[in-house]
């Protein structure tokens, strides 16, 4: 296939539903052609992609497994050869696994691990190396690599702490190309994932709501911006004063 070359594209792992599908959603609205991935989720996948073309844009879905590293891979490449370039890949795949650390179990250790950090190193390695000079790469942490806030979360919160500190290794790494790398640390976000996890949660928060997916999809959109250009290595939190 020839290769068509867009303005913009971006790649979104884990695309299909919640956060990432709000992120694929508004990036279409700015002009970027999308790409994003999911596991298992094709139906949902589909209706992402149905959307944004519907609307005037372009969009395609690819499965891949963020566990896997020969697939991460090949969603970059799919990318690249259908759209001709990559300008910015948000890393959005992650799982959420809660248990006290005394009922850990060893496979959804190795799971968490796999998914949430190795997944995450894998996908912004795949893409700065077929990225152009100036790109922009954004992961999806989470609020709980700055404060936990309930029992079960070690696990979780471990993962993306790690991932707060990668993401400043890598735009240490890819600053002399100009290519960004920032971390969004959402909080209790209101998702078909969540829902009945976050509600109870309303209390605690300052601003006494839950976050909904477009609001973290337009710190995204900024973040992929050309007016973004200066920020990099950042973890930027937003979780309604959650953590203040």
């Amino acid at each position: 296939m020839n290769p068509i070359s867009p303005k913009k594209t971006a790649l979104i792992f884990g695309g299909s539903r919640g956060i990432g599908a709000a992120i694929a959603r508004q990036l279409a609205q700015d002009g970027f052609w999308v790409a994003i991935t999911y596991v298992s989720q094709s139906e949902k996948a589909r209706q992402v992609v149905t959307g944004i073309e519907a609307s005037g844009g372009r969009a395609m879905a690819i499965q891949a497994d963020s566990a896997d590293p020969d697939a991460i891979r090949r969603a970059v490449r799919e990318t690249v050869d259908r759209f001709g370039k990559l300008d910015a890949a948000i890393v959005n795949a992650g799982v959420l696994k809660l248990a006290n650390i005394e009922n850990v179990t060893l496979d959804d250790l190795d799971v968490s691990l796999a998914i949430n950090v190795r997944g995450v190193f894998l996908a912004i390695q795949a893409a700065a190396l077929n990225m152009k000079d100036g790109g922009r790469i954004v992961t999806i942490g989470s609020n709980t690599a700055v404060r936990t806030g309930s029992s079960g979360g070690s696990v979780y919160a471990m993962t993306k702490a790690a991932v707060a500190a990668m993401v400043k290794g890598a735009a240490l790494d890819l600053a002399p190309r100009s290519i960004t790398v920032n971390n969004i640390q959402p909080g209790p976000t209101e998702t078909d994932m969540t829902a009945s996890m976050v509600a109870g949660l309303v209390n605690v928060i300052p601003l006494k709501r839950v976050g909904q997916p477009d609001e973290i999809a337009a710190l995204a959109s900024y973040l992929v911006s050309e007016k973004a250009g200066y920020m990099t290595g950042s973890s930027l939190t937003i979780d309604g004063g959650f953590v203040l």
